[in-house]
């Protein structure tokens, strides 16, 4: 069925606006970066902060572990304080409890070899058993083996240069001589770099027993009964601790960190300087770009073609340039992931985020498309006649 007259016109006119931007796209490939440099700052931005709040996390988010026991006054990992060590037969008490051990750590004093000064350093303690729930998943068997010996320790790539340390290395970590066995990755520390080393080493150390015990990592029968266990663990503590799902935990963790004032003020900067740029930017090329064909957009009105359906063609321009500016975004966000994973800085993108930034771009491209309609006044058909 042949399409009507007026609808014929819409289809010519909307065809127009994006044959228009494929056959000059140098006139508007300023509001394409534009939109993608506001797309890359907030994505980079967010990214960084959860890819290293993550990093935090990790040790609890690659564990074996369903459950975590943390003190009842704790609202996320950051800062949970400890837990008396009578909990950990509470724990047990609940007959799908397969393995409960507590998610040990400490901090000391780092002379990596010729280093004069010493680095503060945070320990994270594993249990290098096969299968054990404190072990994460990513460790392959060279690293547990090289941990099960005494006074080997691992480190992340990110660390080596702050530590002044490389893989074979020996160090003195508190008074005693300690080795660095591996070096790994995705481990990156939040504030001061970090070892890991096994319980076993950390005790060869010396270190005295407090009576507390740091978070506790439980696993279960069956994961997928994970919330009925914490909600029945909950119930057998008597508000002397509080159970989570690791899941759970991490996102609280995660929300509580980007909460923070210095992290909400920066992303909340970073979406108020993107929108401000994307939106100058693309509005000032949109309008050059349109003031440049103002006598086809008079010819068009010359012809019988109305007001209103150029501002629909310019409306349509704008969200070309949009979707032009999304995919470019994207393809810089992936060569920034690619430079940032070869480097060893943490980039985790989230679903919101993303989604998040895309609308907003969107958004951007379309107000500067609004305010670049009244150029179109300029459109006169008299004019052709000069």
């Amino acid at each position: 069925m042949t399409a009507p007259p007026r609808a014929q016109k819409r289809v010519i006119l909307m065809s127009l606006a994006l044959s228009t931007l494929l056959y000059e796209w140098r006139r508007y490939m300023a509001a394409m970066v534009a939109l993608a440099c506001a797309g890359v700052l907030i994505l980079s931005l967010s990214g960084l902060f959860v890819g290293l709040i993550g990093a935090y996390t990790a040790t609890i988010d690659r564990s074996r572990a369903d459950i975590m026991v943390l003190p009842p006054q704790a609202k996320t990992l950051n800062n949970s304080g400890g837990i008396p060590e009578r909990i950990l037969p509470l724990v047990y008490l609940h007959p799908e409890v397969v393995e409960a051990r507590d998610l040990d750590g400490d901090w000391g004093q780092f002379f990596g070899p010729g280093k004069k000064e010493p680095t503060q350093v945070q320990v994270s303690v594993i249990d290098p058993i096969p299968n054990a729930v404190t072990l994460p998943t990513d460790f392959n068997e060279t690293v547990r083996l090289a941990l099960a010996t005494p006074f080997n320790i691992v480190v992340d790539r990110t660390a080596l240069r702050q530590l002044g340390v490389k893989k074979g290395d020996t160090a003195v970590f508190n008074s005693r001589t300690v080795r660095v066995a591996e070096v790994i990755e995705g481990y990156p520390n939040f504030d001061n770099p970090g070892i890991i080393m096994s319980r076993q080493t950390l005790r060869a150390m010396g270190r005295a027993n407090s009576g507390r015990l740091g978070p506790i990592m439980v696993r279960i029968k069956d994961p997928a009964r994970a919330e009925q266990v914490r909600d029945d663990l909950n119930a057998l503590g008597k508000d002397q601790y509080k159970a989570w799902t690791r899941s759970e935990l991490a996102r609280a963790t995660l929300d509580a960190f980007m909460r923070e004032g210095l992290i909400s003020i920066m992303l909340g900067f970073s979406v108020v300087l993107g929108l401000f740029i994307g939106v100058i930017i693309t509005f000032q090329t949109l309008q050059g770009a349109i003031l440049a064909n103002i006598k086809e957009f008079a010819s068009l009105r010359a012809l019988g073609v109305s007001m209103g359906s150029l501002r629909l063609v310019v409306m349509e321009l704008s969200f070309w340039v949009g979707i032009a500016g999304l995919g470019l975004t994207a393809l810089l966000t992936f060569l920034i992931k690619l430079l940032a994973t070869a480097w060893g800085v943490p980039l985790t993108f989230q679903p919101q985020w993303i989604i998040g930034a895309g609308i907003l771009l969107m958004i951007i491209s379309l107000i500067s498309g609004v305010f670049s309609l009244g150029v179109l006044k300029k459109s006169q058909p008299a004019d052709l006649l000069r």
